[in-house]
């Protein structure tokens, strides 16, 4: 039988339960939701299904050990205890991370410096080894976070964020990160089957996110993790993941996407990011003014990231231009469109001059935003067409 190892998929605050729901979609019933974070049980395959399938997790990491640490001597002991050699190798690199929050141990450079210890004097023992760690192997990254005393440790089985997806080649003064585009996506329902637009489309991540999504493309595809370098997960799962994902992807399915932008330079950095993606021919790039936005597709599904208006100077202009997009959906042929909208302007119903069906409140990056999400009617179901 496989081991089993405690999994976080960690997550911005705000994003947990589109993470949980994730996971139920991909077959795990035991997951345990907490701030910031989703915790499971699972296996070596897991880490790897997790890594390339999750689209709004910012990491996936293995608890290796939790436990209460007033003074330095019972983190350094607790720690020692822990079955390091398990996971790293006798070469491995081990650079040691840290955070304390209204804990005794409020030093976390001296946290720090008593894990690595520890750890080196762990794999001394177990892997017998006499002096100095070579520590030119795979890389393992170590994370120790104190919390309320309770100290948890941690291994980074991603590497780079899993937003960093790959195909973004150029971007904006204030990209949107590629996991939240994708969990505004997602919690729209829309899964391909009618029209999808982002009328302030910046460098495409949106659009691309959510063409991913309708032809079930893993967004960790065309990427590398840290863990495919580590001896205790084999080569074969990594290729067998990935050949799985291959086959449930549906690159042959048609779907309307559509990017819009007023500035030109970000249009021509959309459509270089699309190329990257392998999207470039299921998603419409184009040049265009908000308030010239008009539909003629009947139902569909606009999402979007407009200019926030955060400096003093643009926030009238930014007033202006929720205005004009209010009048913009009000025109009779978007009846039929649902928006979502990100934004931290606090009067935007006002501006826009219509109250939201549902609000959601979420952070991009360090900014507090409200999702405003205007509903249209449910498109009427195709002959043969299961429900969403």
């Amino acid at each position: 039988m496989a081991k089993t190892y405690t999994v976080i998929a960690t997550a911005a605050m705000g994003i947990e339960g589109i993470v949980a729901k994730e996971l139920k979609a991909l077959g795990y019933t035991n997951v345990i939701v907490e701030n910031g974070r989703c915790k499971l049980q699972g296996t070596a395959k897991d880490i790897a299904i997790l890594n390339l399938w999750l689209r709004t997790a910012d990491r996936i990491k293995i608890e290796i050990g939790s436990f209460k640490a007033y003074t330095f001597d019972e983190l350094f002991e607790r720690t020692k205890k822990l079955p390091w050699s398990e996971y790293i190798s006798e070469n491995g690199q081990f650079p040691v991370q840290g955070k304390s929050v209204k804990s005794k141990l409020f030093s976390v450079s001296d946290c720090q410096a008593i894990v690595k210890k520890a750890i080196v004097e762990s794999l001394r023992k177990t892997h017998r080894i006499q002096g100095e760690l070579k520590e030119n192997g795979p890389l393992y990254k170590i994370e120790v976070s104190l919390l309320k005393d309770m100290a948890t440790l941690t291994l980074d089985t991603s590497g780079a964020g899993l937003h960093k997806r790959g195909y973004r080649v150029g971007q904006g003064e204030a990209p949107l990160k590629e996991t939240l585009a994708a969990a505004l996506v997602l919690l729209t329902n829309w899964r391909g089957n009618w029209p999808f637009a982002d009328p302030f489309c910046g460098s495409g991540t949106i659009p691309i996110e959510a063409a991913l999504i309708a032809q079930n493309i893993a967004p960790g595809f065309n990427r590398v993790f840290v863990s495919e370098e580590w001896p205790w997960i084999p080569k074969k799962i990594w290729d067998e993941v990935r050949a799985q994902a291959d086959e449930k992807a549906t690159y042959d399915k048609e779907i309307q996407v559509y990017g819009y932008d007023r500035d030109g330079r970000m249009i021509e950095i959309a459509k270089q990011n699309a190329l990257e993606a392998g999207l470039s021919d299921l998603i419409t790039f184009k040049q265009m003014r908000v308030e010239d936005f008009y539909e003629k597709r009947g139902y569909g599904t606009a999402v979007t990231n407009p200019p926030y208006g955060e400096r003093l100077g643009e926030r009238q202009e930014v007033k202006q231009l929720y205005q004009v997009l209010g009048q913009v959906f009000s025109q009779e042929a978007l009846n039929t469109w649902s928006l979502y909208l990100l934004t931290s302007y606090e009067n935007f119903e006002v501006c826009f001059g219509k109250k939201a069906t549902k609000k959601r409140k979420l952070f991009n990056g360090f900014i507090r935003t409200d999702l405003y999400q205007y509903y249209g009617p449910k498109p009427k179901k195709q002959k043969g067409e299961m429900s969403e």
